[in-house]
């Protein structure tokens, strides 16, 4: 499955703010696209990983005098891409041929994040879901490199409540123990949402032990990459956890996610330890079954997906994928047991 045109045009987290310090270089992957990510003292840029002298990666090149300079020669490039100085050669020669720069993206940082586009067509501004950068709430990132796998395909693991039971058996819901929910999809015309609706908390160790009060939980999809899953007990939120699945190439994505708790008297750093340490099983657990379920389609050259009686969304994932509008309005509440 290529990459359709609505994700190459939109806005992706690329990096953490914390993992690109004043001077340094990374290379990162978006939609098969390599990039020169770059602080310098006053900026971030983000180049196309393409030296446009001689084909050089920029990546393995240093920040050098506000700029970022390759390896190879020496040119330095800005974070708008424009050649800056050649080595050897009168700062003039540079100054008005334009073929000498370098490609370069848009870029913005927010809230401890690093975004880019390819495309001119993208927003101004990268589209933030709710309380991203809420300052009543505490915020922790977690990150763990590039998985195998569909950034498509990851949306949808987060977006389905029925393997929770027997994937994550334990430590979210029990496939022994299965608790009655009404599931009810809502259609926003940009993005989807599926609420549950239970009596009580789940009987897994993290809801057992992190969120004693929960009644409803809901997950939205916000396109093309990014789904934000919120549990609410009687009076508050208990959890807010936006996870943003960046494609890098056609079999791996890199997946962020941001966590949000309430303030209240246990301190950030305790809360962000209790939950690293439920929930690192279960990102492990979802990490293996994404790269295993990649392996069989690339085996059998191409998905054959069969829906059944738990898959209520039906095709609306990927219509909204692929950059489809829904009809808004809410279905039917399901009765389900999880």
């Amino acid at each position: 499955m290529s990459f359709p045109q609505a994700v190459r045009d939109a806005w992706h987290m690329v990096a953490l703010s914390r993992d690109l310090r004043p001077g340094s270089v990374r290379k990162v992957m978006l939609c098969d696209t390599p990039i020169a990510l770059f602080r310098t003292e006053a900026d971030i840029g983000a180049l196309v990983d393409r030296c446009p002298h001689r084909n050089y990666p920029l990546s393995e090149g240093r920040v050098h005098r506000g700029a970022l300079e390759c390896p190879y020669h020496g040119w330095r490039f800005a974070a708008d891409g424009a050649c800056i100085a050649v080595p050897g050669c009168p700062a003039a020669a540079t100054a008005t041929d334009p073929r000498l720069s370098a490609a370069a993206l848009r870029v913005a940082e927010r809230h401890g994040a690093i975004f880019a586009t390819l495309s001119d067509s993208a927003p101004a501004e990268p589209p933030l879901p709710p309380d991203f950068g809420n300052p009543d709430l505490d915020h922790f990132w977690w990150q763990q490199g590039t998985w195998q796998g569909r950034a498509f395909d990851a949306v949808e693991n987060v977006m389905d409540p029925f393997h929770t039971g027997h994937l994550h058996h334990g430590f979210i819901r029990r496939r022994d123990k299965r608790l009655p929910v009404d599931l009810v999809v809502t259609s926003h015309g940009d993005g989807i949402d599926m609420a549950i609706e239970q009596t009580q908390p789940d009987l897994g160790l993290m809801s057992r032990f992190l969120e004693r009060d929960r009644q409803r939980s809901v997950s939205r999809y916000y396109p093309p990459t990014t789904v934000q899953a919120r549990w609410e007990g009687a009076t508050r939120l208990t959890l807010c956890v936006t996870a943003i699945f960046t494609p890098a190439s056609e079999g791996t994505f890199t997946p962020f996610a941001r966590f949000s708790t309430p303030k209240g008297l246990a301190p950030g750093w305790l809360k962000q330890a209790a939950i690293r340490l439920f929930l690192a099983p279960v990102v492990a657990q979802d990490r293996r079954a994404l790269a295993r379920q990649h392996a069989v389609m690339t085996r059998f050259g191409h998905p054959q997906f069969t829906s059944g009686p738990g898959d209520i969304l039906g095709n609306r994932l990927h219509r909204l994928w692929r950059g489809e509008t829904l009809e808004p309005g809410q279905d039917d509440p399901v009765a389900a047991e999880l």
